[in-house]
């Protein structure tokens, strides 16, 4: 009995989310449907309610490590990673919208593209992207990953980025997790820096983007380089 008890309400909201998608369900309600596709036959609300209460919110369940996960909840691990996947996949749908080349000829086209990279990023990271003469994307290269507060950026290594890839101009791009969108002196100091190794070698800056989010600063569009 129980077994029909529990196959009627997943259908029902199975059938609630075609219809209605995921707009109307509550954070648990998004953890619980996620549940029925790792944990079979099982009651998976009170799961789901563990789960929020124990992290705090959707989004910190899927932040968490799969270990954390684990040790935090009587989860197994293939269920713990399926989780912690999520960011990384939503980064990757992302990123998926573009084109191989996309074109980057203004800051809010750099803006969207740039936002794409750090879906779900909980540290600072920096990226250059390397354009061509007509200002498609020949890669976007990962150059930095650091602590939540602070990326290390070091001019030399921008420069080889950008000869190895064969870069006509840049964009420089990093995010403020969980700050705000805002410049600190030190980006500013930083860009100016990275801005004469690059010129002495005929490469040009035309943006540095900071996302915070879903939002995005551009220097460029702020006048600022």
């Amino acid at each position: 009995m129980d077994k029909n008890i529990h196959k009627g309400h997943r259908l029902r909201v199975k059938t609630r989310y075609i219809r209605e998608g995921l707009d109307s369900f509550q954070d648990h309600e998004v953890l619980e449907l996620l549940l029925f596709y790792c944990i079979p036959m099982k009651d998976t609300n009170e799961l789901a309610h563990t789960l929020i209460r124990e992290f705090g919110s959707l989004a910190a369940v899927f932040d968490a490590d799969p270990e954390t996960l684990c040790s935090k909840t009587d989860l197994t691990h293939n269920t713990a990673i399926l989780l912690s996947i999520i960011p990384s996949l939503a980064r990757r749908y992302n990123q998926s919208k573009f084109t191989d080349k996309p074109l980057l000829n203004s800051s809010s086209k750099a803006g969207k593209y740039t936002t794409s990279l750090f879906t779900g990023r909980l540290y600072e990271v920096f990226y250059v992207i390397c354009l061509d003469s007509q200002s498609k994307v020949n890669h976007a290269t990962l150059l930095h990953e650091g602590t939540i507060n602070e990326a290390h950026v070091y001019p030399r290594l921008i420069v080889e980025t950008a000869l190895r890839n064969q870069a006509n101009s840049i964009i420089l791009a990093h995010n403020h997790p969980g700050g705000t969108k805002e410049p600190s002196q030190a980006d500013i100091e930083v860009t100016k820096r990275i801005k004469v190794a690059v010129e002495a070698i005929s490469i040009k800056i035309v943006d540095h983007i900071i996302v915070s989010g879903d939002t995005y600063y551009s220097f460029a569009e702020n006048g600022i380089i």
